[in-house]
């Protein structure tokens, strides 16, 4: 648009402010509906002196009190700054309806009502919204309308807003549309996002497989964004069929493009189904990662190894690998620590004596058995024997119990007197002895 048409169309917009203010000054009813307002704003604040205290008292429950009519009574004390305002507006609208049944006309008075309005988006974006995004919103987008539509120039902006169309290929849609898509689609995604953690909340108390409960909360979390994004397509006058060509170009890109992350998707949701690995359990998986899953995603499933590392592992390789699940059929785990004794020790002791000593530790189990020494063999340099225990957990990180086991072992032999042999090599040397 040119500036002198600009210009020209905010000169006519003061020259009828002007004349608007002229006719106001010297009506009798306009000076009448002056009154009314007052009268009604002066109303108002004594209503409100006398409400505010009693409202206060009624809607505050005792500090211990966490029923859900509490909780109820609380959000709605919240709300009480908007009760002067409101009032104003109210009796503001009675005496509108007088006036207009007196004296034909009411511009003044409903002029004020539009400012008391605006007055209850300000309090509404300054002293009650406490969400950050949502104040954001209220201060730079509730406000201002509330200001346009109180001077009465919110048609003139809207109509101007539709009558600027945006082209984008087949689709055509206006810069309302646009504006009213961004308004409408903050409020919607941040709707969404507050309900997913409230449904996710509300899921983990549930008692379920940890697998399932992660999968519920990601079907949640995609079911309340897809139904966001077709109500804001529906907002903003965009007709899902003239989507339908654009998704299915996308989509045989992304089906080309993109076919790992569909796979890892797909396995994703089975592992969460089938359950046969899931948050917390200790996995080795046949390419050597090794670690305890702490966190399962639509991608990838995340390991934490002993060393505090973590190793994102594709979906995919849960699903076309062999996977070791050291918790999927319980905790317990068999260990076994091997040892040697000399020739000439007692072989028929040493198995009591390993036993008994081995059990005495408090991590060690009885259940399926209690130690079991075994003979292996017998070596170049003594006899091999092997002690196999079980115990709850992995033997690594915080659990040392090869180390403890062999410390045991230890003790038990050197209190018994059986030697640990060290490795013995016979030299058979030919020929006479040089001088």
């Amino acid at each position: 648009m040119e500036p002198n048409t600009l210009m020209d169309q905010a000169q006519r917009a003061f020259d009828q402010a002007l004349e608007l203010a002229q006719d106001w000054l010297l009506s009798p009813a306009a000076w009448s509906q002056f009154a009314l307002l007052i009268g009604a704003y002066l109303l108002a604040r004594l209503a409100n002196r006398i409400l505010a205290p009693r409202l206060t008292r009624l809607l505050t429950p005792d500090t211990a009190n966490q029923t859900l009519l509490a909780k109820s009574r609380r959000f709605a004390l919240i709300f009480l700054p908007l009760l002067l305002p409101l009032l104003a507006y109210g009796f503001t609208a009675i005496g509108e309806a007088v006036t207009r049944s007196l004296f034909g006309s009411g511009a003044v008075i409903a002029f004020g009502k539009r400012v008391f309005l605006f007055l209850a988006a300000r309090a509404l974006a300054k002293h009650i919204v406490t969400d950050p995004f949502l104040r954001v919103l209220a201060r730079f987008v509730l406000v201002p309308v509330a200001a346009l539509y109180a001077v009465g120039f919110l048609d003139e902006v809207t109509t101007a807003l539709d009558q600027a169309v945006v082209s984008l290929g087949n689709i055509s849609f206006s810069a309302l549309s646009i504006v009213r898509g961004v308004i409408a689609g903050s409020i919607l995604f941040w709707f969404g996002q507050w309900s997913n953690s409230q449904s996710s909340a509300y899921i983990e108390q549930q008692p379920m497989r940890p697998a399932i409960r992660q999968l519920a909360i990601k079907s949640s979390e995609f079911a309340i964004f897809a139904v966001a994004f077709l109500l804001l397509m529906n907002i903003m006058g965009i007709s899902l069929s003239s989507l339908a060509i654009i998704g299915g170009a996308i989509g045989v890109g992304l089906g080309f493009g993109l076919q790992k992350i569909a796979s890892n998707f797909i396995s994703g949701v089975i592992l969460m189904v089938e359950g046969q690995a899931t948050v917390g359990d200790y996995v080795e998986l046949d390419g050597g990662e090794a670690g305890t899953i702490i966190k399962m995603t639509a991608r990838a499933t995340i390991l934490e190894t002993f060393d505090g590392r973590w190793i994102v592992v594709p979906n995919e390789d849960f699903i076309t690998t062999r996977v070791t699940n050291y918790s999927d059929s319980g905790s317990a785990n068999r260990l076994e620590v091997a040892f040697s004794v000399s020739y000439d020790t007692d072989i028929n002791k040493v198995p009591a004596i390993i036993e008994a000593a081995v059990a005495k530790h408090p991590e060690v189990l009885t259940e399926p058995e209690g130690p079991d020494c075994e003979l292996r063999g017998f070596g170049d340099s003594g006899i091999d024997f092997c002690v196999e225990f079980w115990v709850n957990g992995i033997d690594d990180g915080k659990n040392k119990y090869s180390s403890d086991v062999l410390f045991l072992v230890w003790n038990a032999l050197k209190d018994n007197g059986i030697e640990i042999p060290y490795p013995h090599r016979v030299i058979e040397m030919k020929g006479p002895m040089p001088t």
